[in-house]
């Protein structure tokens, strides 16, 4: 909708669209997907994403990973653009691992309490449910990172591939990062500095902290949000998109102490993971060590994980089947569960499962290791198996993207 002059048809739009904000409070559709669980334990619950009766569940499981901080939603964004919908709704047997509510008591789990215990427990309940069958496991953000290290740490898990999506592994190519890199050396007393002081006194990160640090990824968002609320009055689907994120980042949950002190120290300052490998007490966890294939997405404009930092773990995955990259449009959230997305990140989601589900797989591990590549074959092969394929940014013009 232009600002001037707009079309008839576009201000009885906008103004239906108004009313039935005002009269029914949202043109958002946030019922969630019907689930039940089948697993829980310390911070862990394992669901299983109910078909409707006239659907038939067929083929490999898939996993849904959430990252600590996110509310689960993030896969079940709103109807019409929910991951979760448009997996169930193929009939692919679909599952969710979400945290609940993190507390003070909680303080002293560290990032070994996902790796060792809440993604291995579920990753065997859900192949257990679905029959003993390979899970294919997607991980966002932090999700991924939990899954990469927990497929590195114990390859023999039931586990047919990995979707990793805008998972941050090169921390110094985080431009959002830049300006407060100076403060993470600052101490105060007892070597301690600022930023460690102040999560160790709190038990970790507060929900209220971790809400304001999404919010100041997408500062300029929110700053242009006013206006496109006012240029888009007559699309209801964005103005339902832009009710789901505020819902999203609404809904924040809170870092364990020892968890957030990990991340900071290990991954802000000491950039761990871009050298391929992380230590957990006496033992080292290295991505290469990871057998099953992998697909990355890259976000076209993710700010808190952008492309290049993003990237970063292709070359350290040597140990894996197939690797491919993609680049996706939309911000960190708009490339999960943004409406492009349906269009490309969902798209090469169900091309990658149905390549590496059974019997599928066997033919496409043979495919892959029949012939060993060339230099400038593996070259290529380290930015996808189609690296010609690009999904440009060019409309996602939206901030519900």
């Amino acid at each position: 909708m232009d600002l001037l002059p707009p079309k008839p048809a576009q201000v009885v739009s906008a103004a239906s669209n108004v009313a039935h904000k005002l009269l029914y409070g949202g043109l958002a559709d946030l019922r969630p997907m019907p689930r039940t669980l089948i697993e829980d334990g310390e911070l862990r619950e394992v669901y299983h994403y109910r078909p409707a009766p006239d659907v038939v569940e067929t083929g490999d499981p898939i996993l849904l990973v959430t990252p600590l901080a996110a509310p689960a939603i993030c896969f079940d964004l709103r109807r019409g653009c929910s991951l979760v919908e448009h997996f169930v709704s193929q009939g692919r047997p679909t599952y969710l691992v979400e945290y609940g509510e993190v507390s003070f008591k909680n303080r002293n789990l560290g990032m070994e309490h996902w790796v060792d215990e809440v993604l291995p427990a579920a990753i065997k309940a859900v192949s257990e449910h679905a029959g003993g069958r390979s899970v294919h496991v997607i991980g966002w953000s932090l999700g991924g990172i939990f899954a990469l290290l927990t497929a590195a740490d114990q390859p023999a898990l039931p586990i047919g591939s990995l979707s990793v999506v805008g998972s941050p592994i090169d921390v110094r190519k985080v431009p959002l990062m830049a300006p407060v890199r100076p403060l993470l050396h600052l101490n105060f007393t007892e070597g301690r500095g600022m930023i460690t002081r102040g999560y160790q006194a709190m038990g970790g990160a507060p929900k209220p902290i971790v809400k304001w640090a999404f919010q100041l990824a997408s500062v300029q968002k929110i700053v242009t949000k006013p206006l496109a609320v006012i240029t888009n009055l007559d699309d209801a689907d964005f103005l339902a998109q832009l009710e789901a994120v505020d819902r999203f980042s609404a809904n924040m949950i809170a870092y364990p102490g020892r968890s957030f002190g990990q991340l900071y120290h290990r991954m802000v300052k000491g950039n761990a993971l871009a050298q391929g490998s992380m230590t957990f007490g006496d033992r080292t966890i290295r991505l290469s060590a990871i057998k099953a294939p992998v697909l990355v997405f890259g976000g076209a404009t993710d700010g808190i994980a952008p492309v290049n930092a993003v990237r970063a773990v292709v070359p350290l995955l040597t140990g894996s089947t197939q690797v491919r990259f993609e680049i996706v449009p939309g911000g960190h959230l708009g490339m999960l569960t943004g409406r492009a997305a349906r269009g490309s990140t969902w798209r090469v989601m169900d091309e990658w499962i149905d390549q590496w589900s059974a019997p599928a797989r066997v033919t496409a591990k043979k495919a892959a290791t029949k012939k060993a590549p060339t230099k400038k074959a593996a070259d290529r092969e380290a930015i996808g198996v189609n690296p010609k394929r690009r999904y440009g940014s060019a409309g996602s013009r939206s901030l519900g993207r």
